[in-house]
């Protein structure tokens, strides 16, 4: 059966490969790949217009001088979506992040599995999954 609704997704990592990896992951989970950026500045020129549930930040690509206010940027321009900060290792930037305005984080270290899980858990506590997706991870549970 067809969803009409899935998760919108824009992705927001310097690395193409990461970017690469995160889009076959989202694919698996039933969620569209909306847009994706290599810096910041087209992240936040483009994420406002995309209407997206999900916002995936890589947390070294926004400008190390005001990484605490450019979430509180993104956020007065797309308010809605959740913002899921992408950290690696993990450390005090954990924190940053989350008081930054971010709903979550993921470690750029995890194993898809894991990124899989994570993606899984924070829709579905925020309810920005479509019914085929809910309907994969009851499978998966």
């Amino acid at each position: 059966m067809y969803d009409e609704y899935m998760t919108r997704v824009y992705v927001a990592d310097a690395s193409t490969e990461e970017r690469s990896a995160l889009r076959l992951t989202l694919l698996d989970l039933n969620m569209e790949v909306v847009g994706e950026a290599a810096d910041w500045m087209t992240a936040l020129a483009q994420a406002p217009i995309l209407r997206t549930d999900m916002l995936l930040i890589d947390w070294s690509m926004l400008p190390r001088t005001m990484q605490g206010t450019v979430l509180e940027s993104l956020r007065r321009a797309c308010p809605d979506p959740l913002v899921i900060v992408l950290i690696s290792p993990l450390d005090a930037r954990q924190q940053a992040a989350l008081s930054s305005g971010a709903d979550a984080f993921i470690s750029k270290d995890e194993t898809p599995e894991r990124v899989a899980e994570r993606l899984r858990s924070v829709a579905a506590s925020a309810g920005v999954m479509g019914a085929n997706f809910q309907m994969i991870q009851r499978r998966i549970q």
